[in-house]
């Protein structure tokens, strides 16, 4: 690799990690391409990229984009998105399915480095989505009782009528 192609990867790098909120590293040795390609396949439906770039290209990419903090040692595979908790959805659910194989090491989360134990926190938190879906519900309950109430009433009218 040229030095030219280094530092277009570099900036390339750098321009989508000072945007991006939230950037997972884990190990990936042991692992077929055909699990990395579901792995991907997970992201691309979460609008979630996912990586495998040299250590010495990133960590300059994350000292560049200031985020730096993250010791890159071994083979890394990068998972990096603009919603935290989809990056944290996709890389915790794959790490639970290939538990023995994908080992989350650490993350770069909302300007904070986070540990693996952070990054499976907020996995487990609900989506924007399913908050609005909770929030409806719960403003749909009164009305919904009410009107059971109100049948109830018309068919002890209609019974005793």
């Amino acid at each position: 690799m040229t030095r030219e192609e280094k530092a277009k990867i570099i900036s390339q790098l750098q321009d989508e990690f000072s945007g991006d909120m939230a950037i997972v590293v884990a190990d990936f040795k042991g692992l077929t391409t055909k699990k990395l390609e579901a792995l991907r396949d997970a992201a691309r439906a979460t609008d979630v990229k996912v990586q495998i770039i040299k250590n010495t290209l990133a960590s300059i990419a994350l000292k560049n984009s200031n985020k730096d903090g993250i010791a890159l040692k071994d083979t890394n595979i990068f998972i990096w998105g603009g919603d935290a908790l989809s990056v944290s959805k996709v890389a915790a659910k794959f790490a639970e399915a290939n538990a023995e194989f994908f080992k989350l090491k650490a993350a770069h989360i909302d300007g904070e480095v986070a540990d693996a134990a952070k990054v499976v926190a907020l996995s487990k938190l609900p989506s924007k989505d399913e908050l609005i879906a909770m929030l409806l519900q719960v403003w749909n309950a009164p009305l919904q009782n009410f009107v059971i109430g109100l049948n109830a009433l018309k068919e002890k009218k209609e019974q005793t009528a």
